[in-house]
């Protein structure tokens, strides 16, 4: 990666983490959940409104933590809206592998430009602790459409 895209993936990053889309609780929310890394102390809620067409119409965040985390969770609501379930998944599951640092595969068909937005998340693959910071978020939206269980950073239960 350049340095230029960088400082802009950067600018991005320190944007979201400052000024964060969809921060709050939200009232009438159908799903919701709670995720924290017990590593550093970042926790997140996630609340969302599902529709009755299977498609999320609002999700927002409450929580603190590093700016990586906050600014995924501001990243994230801005993706999910409109989406289904299985489509939040595949939307998670390729940007979990870019932040890992594994770029072999395509974003999911029809999902490019989601996953072209949330690549300034992706230079925490240099650093695997930080990951677990970008990806908490997710798991707590997966587990609000889920079951609403308690989860940590790795995606596991409490």
């Amino acid at each position: 990666m350049n340095n230029e895209l960088r400082e802009l993936y950067q600018d991005i990053i320190l944007d979201h983490g400052r000024h964060p889309r969809n921060f709050g609780e939200l009232a009438g929310a159908t799903h919701h959940a709670h995720g924290h890394n017990p590593l550093c102390g970042d926790t997140v809620t996630v609340f969302l409104i599902m529709g009755s067409d299977g498609r999320v119409q609002r999700v927002t965040f409450m929580g603190h933590g590093c700016a990586i985390s906050m600014a995924s969770a501001s990243m994230m609501t801005e993706v999910a809206v409109g989406k289904t379930e299985a489509e939040v998944e595949a939307i998670f599951g390729e940007f979990q592998n870019r932040a890992k640092g594994d770029l072999t595969h395509a974003a999911p068909k029809g999902f490019e430009d989601e996953i072209e937005r949330l690549d300034a998340l992706t230079g925490v693959s240099a650093y695997p602790s930080r990951v677990k910071c970008a990806v908490l978020p997710w798991h707590a939206m997966r587990s609000a459409l889920a079951d609403g269980a308690e989860v940590t950073s790795d995606g596991g239960k409490e």
